[in-house]
């Protein structure tokens, strides 16, 4: 199952990311990961929130450019090879990673997002390997 990640495009200058959290921050939008990448002219805030679709059309309202992206949450053990096995799984069953990032959920546990070339093999590999995937709500 995939879950929803906002993808907000923004200016690669100063000021621009606090302009960006505040205008969230001022909506009560609670974030529950976030990645950051950038290029010399924009970056693009990953953010994993609890309601994607209102967030996004707030996002849309205050003059941001955003897609709505399907992502993997995995499930995953802190201990050594954890990463790698799911990395493993993946990578036999020829889905592509083109992100990856980690965050603590407040109901306990950690979780690795994936962006992959096709989430369809993606899961049904995942699935056959006993690795549990997770959904928005049990995430939120």
């Amino acid at each position: 199952m995939t879950i929803k990640q906002i993808s907000v495009y923004i200016e690669n200058r100063k000021g621009r990311l606090a302009e960006a959290t505040r205008y969230i921050a001022d909506h009560q939008i609670n974030l529950k990961a976030l990645s950051i990448a950038d290029s010399q002219d924009f970056g693009i805030l990953r953010l994993i929130c609890e309601n994607p679709q209102e967030t996004n059309e707030i996002l849309r309202e205050g003059g941001y450019l955003t897609r709505l992206n399907n992502v993997l949450a995995v499930s995953i053990a802190d201990k050594p090879g954890t990463l790698a096995g799911i990395l493993d799984v993946l990578a036999a069953a020829e889905v592509d990673v083109e992100y990856t990032y980690a965050f603590l959920s407040s109901k306990g546990g950690a979780y690795m997002i994936f962006r992959v070339t096709d989430n369809a093999a993606a899961q049904a590999a995942l699935d056959a390997s006993g690795i549990h995937t997770a959904s928005q709500e049990d995430i939120f």
